[in-house]
């Protein structure tokens, strides 16, 4: 999630709110959210929302952190004006045609600045992709894993966003981009003797150079990323 838009926007915003939408039956994705961004930006402020009152109840229950609220709320943001949502796993259960509408819903609830991850992710937090917004509209699109658990870039096509999953068949943009990504990283299977991540670097270097405008990879982090713009796998 440390973005350069999204890092910037919880650095200069006054009072950072970050909501995390639809934590589920446990609060485990709040608490741990905020433990990760405090490490950062000490000041910032996260409210986990619910549609379900009953698992705010419980959330509110386990909470041993003060600085974390739980309240029941939905794409609305519950009168909320954060600076970021995170909202994994969320529009994954709803239909495709549903999500232009919360994503409408959700950015007239932003403050000025504000970023919107839609994302789907595993059990384990081994694969994730999510779309990054603004106020404006989708910005960009990343997929994430942990490359020791992938035998091909492809296999993150089971967690990409309900704006994108229906749309991996051939002739769309997506499906483009992870054959791109498989070719990429076969061919890069030599760099396999230094590890996955290694392997993952050389295939990002080859798509570049190819032409595809993916971000470069700030940091030797544990998990493998490829972020590409909106505009390129954006449904035909």
């Amino acid at each position: 999630m440390q973005s350069p838009r999204v890092a910037a926007a919880l650095s200069t915003a006054p009072d950072p709110l970050v909501v995390d939408l639809g934590f589920g039956a446990l609060p485990v994705t709040t608490l741990e959210l905020a433990s990760r961004l405090r490490a950062v930006y000490p000041g910032v402020r996260v409210v986990g929302l619910e549609i379900d009152p009953d698992r705010v109840r419980v959330a509110r229950a386990a909470a041993d952190d003060d600085r974390v609220r739980f309240a029941v709320g939905g794409f609305e943001l519950a009168g909320l004006r954060p600076v970021l949502v995170r909202a994994f796993n969320v529009l994954r259960q709803y239909p495709e045609r549903e999500v232009a509408a919360a994503w409408s819903t959700m950015q007239a609830q932003l403050s000025p600045g504000g970023l919107i991850l839609d994302g789907t992710c595993d059990e384990l937090g081994r694969r994730a992709c999510w779309v990054l917004l603004d106020q404006s509209g989708p910005i960009s699109l990343t997929l994430a894993c942990d490359p020791a658990h992938i035998e091909r870039p492809s296999d993150l096509a089971e967690r990409l966003p309900k704006i994108l999953i229906h749309h991996n068949v051939p002739g769309q943009p997506i499906h483009r981009l992870l054959t791109d990504a498989d070719r990429a990283w076969a061919a890069a299977a030599g760099h396999g003797v230094f590890g996955p991540r290694a392997r993952w670097r050389a295939m990002l270097t080859a798509l570049r150079d190819d032409g595809l405008p993916a971000e470069t990879q700030r940091r030797m982090g544990r998990d493998a990323v490829l972020t590409v713009p909106w505009g390129l796998v954006a449904p035909s």
